[in-house]
């Protein structure tokens, strides 16, 4: 196994002895995120209960805005894996879901995300009003009415 000290001598282990000291002495005073700690809900956007006018609506009844432009070309298709963070909000403001880093299939969640995932390239995030129809309407357990997501697509496979 080669060290620092056969490589480059012992001026250099020094050296790197005296920058890992200077970094213990700056972050002392630094505290690592507690992991165990639930995240808190997500602020409502001030927009929640209903689509702004210059929103984008499809024939369906989505609606949706821009919130950053995406850096990519590549658009998912309805069998494509995508791969997103998001965030969830009834029409009063109540965040029931937010995630980060999941992968799916396009075609395997519901409709209105379907149908929203294939206007969005590569590192945009979109704010989606799905109306019910395109949600989780008749399904128990799950929030019912029109329900708002910030999608951020991450990648496309």
């Amino acid at each position: 196994m080669t060290s620092l000290s056969t490589v480059h001598g012992p001026r250099s282990r020094a050296g790197a002895l005296a920058v890992g000291l200077a970094l213990v002495v700056a972050l002392g005073g630094c505290r690592l995120k507690d992991t165990d700690e639930a995240p808190g809900p997500v602020p409502a956007p001030p927009d929640v209960a209903a689509p702004p006018s210059d929103a984008h609506r499809t024939f369906s009844g989505l609606a949706s805005k821009m919130l950053r432009v995406g850096v990519g070309q590549a658009r998912p298709s309805r069998r494509s894996l995508a791969t997103v963070n998001y965030t969830g909000w009834t029409t009063d403001g109540t965040m029931f879901e937010t995630n980060t880093g999941v992968t799916f299939r396009v075609d395997e969640v519901i409709p209105g995300w379907t149908e929203g995932l294939q206007l969005m390239v590569v590192g945009e995030k979109r704010r989606f009003w799905i109306p019910a129809h395109l949600a989780y309407e008749g399904m128990p357990d799950r929030p019912q009415g029109m329900l708002v997501f910030d999608i951020e697509l991450l990648t496309v496979r």
